[in-house]
């Protein structure tokens, strides 16, 4: 069972496959599981290294002690522990806050950032007057379209029993309070080069697509892709397209990378 000693906590991860990095972090109702359909289909190519954010999965820590203020902390222990120098950052819902975060403070590592269904913490006015206007249901219909759910009912038992494993963490307020007032604005972003690619669910009632463009007006020759017929999770209802807009991400940043260096 591969633990990382970083950070007071040994954080669970696990590593598949060979060649550039892909680091996936996962989102609030989830854990290292949630990617096994990306994990299944870019291994071939590339390291997929997945882990369980500190309070969720194996990755245990203090009940109620402070955790989202550790995640980008524990991200950059975890590839110095692993010695990858540099990645791509595949992200969903609450591992956005994670892996932006990570990419503002170390654009030399940062190969390419995927937002999926998370602004990342971006908190411009109009993000703000755009997430007013969400009313996000609860039960699995809070992360999964009506459609997935009725037709799926298998791969709705999964994501449902994916989401069990997890322990609890004491107030989730800890978690779940991202005060977007305190999020990143547009100043953040000056001098942003990291080629950045968000996916959305064009059922997403948690982050709608309105909130995501928003987001996606603040980061500097970013694009935005919406997914129909997925929810919050488009990684998991809908993870061929969602594959195909990864593998077209993927490959464009590294033709770039290597005609950049072949122009040198």
């Amino acid at each position: 069972m591969p633990k990382a000693p970083i950070n007071g906590i040994e954080l669970y991860y696990e590593s598949h496959g060979s060649g550039p990095t892909i680091v996936f972090a996962h989102g609030r109702g989830g854990n290292h599981i949630s990617w096994w359909q990306q994990v299944a289909r870019f291994s071939g190519e590339y390291r997929c290294v997945t882990f369980d954010h500190r309070g969720w999965g194996q990755s245990v820590a203090e009940y109620g002690s402070p955790l989202r203020e550790n995640f980008a902390a524990d991200l950059i222990a975890l590839l110095d522990y692993l010695g990858i120098e540099e990645t791509f950052l595949v992200a969903q819902s609450m591992g956005g806050f994670c892996c932006l975060e990570f990419a503002l403070a170390h654009p030399e590592r940062t190969l390419g950032l995927v937002l999926g269904d998370t602004t990342g913490g971006v908190a411009t006015p109009g993000v703000l007057s755009a997430l007013a206007r969400t009313s996000p249901p609860d039960g699995v219909a809070r992360s999964l379209a009506a459609g997935f759910i009725a037709e799926q009912p298998s791969l709705t038992f999964l994501y449902q029993q994916i989401q069990a494993l997890n322990p609890e963490r004491g107030e989730d307020g800890v978690i779940s309070g991202f005060r977007r007032e305190d999020g990143r604005q547009e100043s953040d972003f000056v001098g942003w080069q990291t080629p950045t690619l968000l996916i959305v669910g064009d059922e997403d009632r948690i982050f709608p697509p309105d909130v995501i463009a928003e987001a996606q007006k603040t980061i500097p020759g970013s694009r935005m892709e919406v997914v129909a017929g997925a929810a919050h999770s488009a990684h998991f209802e809908k993870a061929d397209q969602f594959n195909a807009l990864l593998s077209g991400f993927l490959s464009g940043v590294l033709a770039e990378q290597t005609a950049s260096v072949t122009a040198d």
